[in-house]
């Protein structure tokens, strides 16, 4: 089947001659890494039959955080990790929405404004929990940054999983919030803007900002996790190293045309959409964030200064905390690794179903074919 790789690899080349000039770095990294993506050009190695003879290969993977193809290994790592840190309490679902009318500004100003989201989002909820007419006192905030619709429109949001509850200024008293209430919407939303548009005038001053933004309500949605913090977080970790789309969504490419599956929110039934291949790379590479970019971060007793505190609550409300496995993530963010040899464990040989695959040789990087314009 079709995938993300297949349409970089067929309309990549005409992409880049039309916006070579505009793209940034992370943009031509993309291209070019989804481009070899266990082909060839990154090596690999032969696994051979010991009955029929029959050679498998299998080659290595780019490991670029905007890769369908990778990650997942390091995905399920960073999901069992974060199910660990739980506490034994409900949670809330928060999410912050940039207005349309400053998705321009955001796009333009990416590390700027997608970094003042994220830490706005986590101040702002802090703020008015500490009040103790809501929560009174710190909460834990994971936070993952989202740039896309279901359709690949630009539209950055971010997600936090919060405790339904927060540590008081004693640092032992545990305080749980209000049923199916965590701090008003309406004044987070309001405290959000303000402080949002505030920090962004102090880095970008000579950036215009539209007038409207303060006419416009700003979206907040905060609501318990009715599904379970657990469903939150396997939803939350499908994105963690992915962007936009995955392969399973890609349906067809022609010579001029891409089309994919995407879920409407509205009528909650899947639909398809058909772009043309440049206008689709256009669409899948607006979300790939520039290098070094966290967008997984980590606030108040979720942070990972807090670790010793997180424990001690966790055992405080009955739970044993859970040792994380084992995992080349990085507290902060899982971020890709470099690539690892194939598994040596002996697998059924396709070809005769008799036979047992055994690793070979190794590959050496195809150079002629790894020269893919930068």
């Amino acid at each position: 089947m079709p995938g993300v790789a297949d349409a970089v690899r067929q309309f990549g080349p005409a992409y880049r001659a039309r916006y070579s000039t505009a793209m940034p770095a992370s943009h031509r990294r993309a291209l070019r890494d989804l481009t070899a993506c266990r082909t060839p050009a990154l090596g690999g190695q032969v696994h051979c039959c010991d009955a029929c003879g029959y050679e498998h290969y299998v080659y290595h993977s780019c490991r670029n955080r905007s890769c369908p193809q990778c990650h997942g290994a390091a995905t399920a790592d960073w999901l069992a990790a974060r199910e660990a840190e739980l506490l034994p309490v409900p949670y809330f679902h928060v999410v912050f929405t940039l207005p349309a009318a400053l998705r321009e500004v955001v796009r333009a100003h990416q590390r700027v404004c997608l970094a003042a989201l994220m830490t706005t989002a986590a101040e702002s909820l802090q703020a008015l929990a500490a009040d103790p007419r809501y929560v009174g006192g710190t909460l834990g905030i994971l936070a993952v940054l989202h740039t896309w619709t279901r359709a690949l429109v630009y539209h950055p949001h971010v997600h936090c999983l919060v405790p339904a509850g927060a540590l008081a200024a004693d640092g032992g008293t545990w305080r749980p919030a209000r049923a199916n209430f965590l701090v008003p919407v309406r004044a987070l939303s309001v405290r959000f803007r303000a402080r949002f548009l505030a920090r962004v005038r102090a880095h970008l001053p000579d950036v215009v900002i539209p007038p409207s933004v303060w006419q416009t309500p700003w979206v907040v949605y905060c609501k318990p996790t009715v599904q379970g913090s657990a469903c939150v977080l396997r939803y939350l970790a499908r994105y963690v190293h992915r962007v936009a789309i995955t392969d399973a969504r890609v349906l067809a490419i022609t010579r001029e045309q891409v089309t994919f599956s995407y879920k409407d929110a509205q009528a909650h039934t899947w639909r398809r959409m058909t772009l043309g291949g440049e206008e689709f790379l256009r669409r899948f590479l607006q979300h790939v964030l520039p290098p070094g970019f966290h967008k997984v971060r980590y606030y108040g007793l979720w942070a990972p200064a807090a670790q010793a505190t997180r424990r001690r609550v966790q055992e405080a409300l009955g739970a044993t905390p859970a040792t994380p496995p084992a995992s080349n993530a990085t507290p902060n963010e899982p971020s890709p690794a470099a690539p690892t040899p194939a598994s040596a464990v002996s697998r059924p040989c396709p070809q005769c179903a008799s036979g047992v695959l055994h690793l070979a040789r190794y590959l050496a990087p195809c150079r002629g074919l790894s020269a893919i314009p930068p």
